[in-house]
C-alpha cells in the first residue's frame, strides 16, 4: 500500500484553508476534504499540527528546523574533538610516532573514523597511513 503524495507545509497550510472555506459555506468537513483529495483523518491530523500557522510561519519554522540541525552537528562534532582531545593529550605530542599510536588508540577506543582522528590530533594522513605500509610490507 502506497503512503500517497507528500504535502509541503505550505501546500498543506493551503489545503486546510480550502476546507474552512467549503465549510463556511455550508459544506461538512468530508464534502471538503473529498473536494481537496484528502481524507478526513489527514484534515484532522493536520489540523492538530498546523492548525494556527499561516504559509510564512510554516517557511520561517522549516528554515529554524534546519538551522537548529546544523548546530546540533557542530556542537557534537566540538563534543568529540573535545573528548578526543581529552582522551590522548596530556601535553604537546610532537613525533609523528607518537600521534600514530594516538590515532589508533582513538580509532580504537572511541569508534571515530581515522580521517577525523588525524584531523583533531594533526596528524597528516598520509603518515598515518605510511606507517601501516611498512608494517604490511614487514608481513610479507
Amino acid at each position: 500500500m502506497s503512503r500517497g503524495k507528500r504535502y509541503t507545509a505550505e501546500q498543506i497550510i493551503k489545503i486546510l484553508r480550502e476546507v474552512d472555506i467549503y465549510t463556511g459555506q455550508g459544506e461538512t468537513v468530508a464534502q471538503g476534504c473529498r473536494r481537496c483529495s484528502i481524507t478526513e483523518q489527514t484534515y484532522y491530523r493536520w489540523r492538530k499540527e498546523y492548525g494556527g500557522i499561516n504559509i510564512d510561519q510554516a517557511k520561517r519554522f522549516k528554515e529554524m528546523e534546519k538551522e537548529n540541525q546544523r548546530l546540533r552537528k557542530a556542537v557534537s562534532n566540538l563534543t568529540l574533538d573535545k573528548l578526543i582531545h581529552k582522551k590522548n593529550f596530556v601535553g604537546k605530542v610532537l613525533s609523528p610516532s607518537v600521534r600514530r599510536c594516538c590515532v589508533d588508540d582513538v580509532t580504537n577506543k572511541l569508534g571515530v573514523s581515522e580521517r577525523r582522528a588525524c584531523l583533531v590530533i594533526k596528524q597528516p594522513r598520509s603518515t598515518q597511513r605510511e606507517n601501516q605500509l611498512n608494517v604490511m610490507m614487514k608481513m610479507r
